[in-house]
């Protein structure tokens, strides 16, 4: 980070907001740009918040983002006269190619996503709540691909019921016990007849091939045609 935005940023949390506002007022046009794509770009790309990115998703999926902790990400009315709303999840990921260079094995792109701390109690209740599905993936912060599907899948909803099977064990579940990460990955739902490409940046996603997995690139590359 910059000494200008690490300035910035610590008297926005400790000055009187009329401070900020001079210090702002004293920097030139080309320098409060620069500023704000390197605050964008810390932000887009931070390992501890998808906040942002799960914004980006459910805004270009036609969503309305939601911002508790409780509850789906997003919400939509469907265009049917009285239409209910219609409930999301964002699944997305990014891709840091910098972090890649000090990794043995390469994190790639592969369509997949997780929930965590699942439980067959969660399960049952997305069910009811008929929500779709949004898988996006970034790359530095870079949007390549917004993927929909109905929860209700059969291959997807399979691959968590397996995965809750083996963790309980087709037992009750103890109080304060989870599933730490119910994963899935695009072969789970590649299938189904109602997946929607809401978004795919063509170009973007022939000039980072190598931080796909090869499969899920080829089965994107498909789509795109």
């Amino acid at each position: 980070m910059n000494n200008a935005l690490s300035d910035i940023l610590i008297t926005y949390a400790t000055k009187p907001h009329k401070e900020l506002n001079a210090l702002l007022l004293d920097k030139s046009k080309d320098d409060l740009i620069s500023l704000f794509n390197d605050l964008l770009t810390i932000y887009i790309n931070d390992k501890n918040s998808s906040t942002i990115r799960e914004f980006i998703t459910i805004t270009l999926a036609g969503y309305t983002h939601s911002n508790k902790k409780i509850g789906y990400n997003g919400f939509k009315q469907s265009v049917s006269i009285g239409g209910e709303f219609i409930a999301c999840e964002a699944k997305p990921r990014n891709i840091c190619t910098g972090d890649n260079n000090n990794r043995k094995t390469p994190r790639k792109l592969d369509g997949g996503g997780n929930f965590t701390d699942y439980t067959p109690e969660r399960l049952k209740k997305d069910l009811a709540a008929n929500l779709n599905i949004l898988v996006s993936g970034f790359i530095d912060g870079q949007l390549i691909y917004i993927l929909e599907f109905p929860f209700c899948n059969e291959g997807f909803t399979s691959c968590l019921k397996l995965k809750l099977k083996k963790r309980f064990k087709n037992k009750s579940r103890e109080k304060g016990t989870f599933l730490r990460s119910a994963s899935f990955g695009f072969r789970d739902y590649q299938n189904c007849k109602k997946l929607k490409i809401v978004y795919i940046n063509v170009k973007a996603l022939k000039d980072n091939r190598s931080n796909f997995n090869g499969k899920f690139y080829n089965f994107l590359t498909e789509k795109a045609k």
